[in-house]
């Protein structure tokens, strides 16, 4: 049975602490729905209502582009994590985002909270509107062999100068809605 809750309590916290995937889904008012898996360590709790991600240069910037597309939908994000292994659980953030860019004011302190990944292109931060809880009984029993070191070792290996200019150019999702570029590249792990 579904529970749901305004903020993130301890028991939350300490399941997102041990995802090593998480899922992230936006929508504008028009389009396509974007769905995302994210992995690495790149989720952070920042308080019990707010909580960011670090986003990485990849192949399009549609989170950035409903978060920013209308007023009326502006922001709508969620968030969600899996249990995989035992106890069952699944746990969902509803909440409002907004992309923080490299360049943006607020980007060195909410940076800090963060071990910096090469390629990183944006923050998104996200006040929380309700946490969702449920049973989980029908996610099956997985193990994680290991990570995938190809994106970041690409992004190390990436020119700064000609990864910048590839960020700049773009500057619309699949769908034609507006995103901001990011104008510096974040060396890291």
């Amino acid at each position: 049975m579904a529970e749901f809750f305004d903020k993130l309590d301890p028991k939350h916290v300490a399941m997102i602490e041990k995802q090593p995937v998480f899922f992230v889904a936006t929508a504008a008012t028009d389009g396509r729905i974007n769905l995302s898996p994210k992995g690495y360590d790149a989720f952070r709790v920042l308080e019990p209502g707010k909580v960011a991600y670090l986003d990485l240069g990849g192949s399009g910037n549609e989170t950035h582009a409903h978060l920013v597309a209308s007023q009326e939908d502006a922001g709508r994000i969620t968030i969600m994590f899996c249990n995989f292994n035992r106890p069952a659980l699944i746990l969902r953030i509803y909440g409002r985002g907004v992309p923080v860019l490299p360049q943006d004011d607020g980007w060195d302190d909410l940076a800090a909270n963060f071990t910096m990944l090469s390629g990183t292109r944006q923050i998104f931060m996200i006040d929380i509107e309700s946490v969702q809880t449920s049973c989980g009984w029908g996610v099956p029993f997985m193990s994680l062999e290991g990570e995938r070191e190809t994106l970041k070792k690409a992004h190390r290996q990436s020119d700064p100068v000609e990864w910048e200019a590839k960020m700049a150019g773009r500057t619309s999702s699949i769908d034609g809605l507006t995103t901001r570029a990011t104008t510096r590249y974040i060396a890291g792990d």
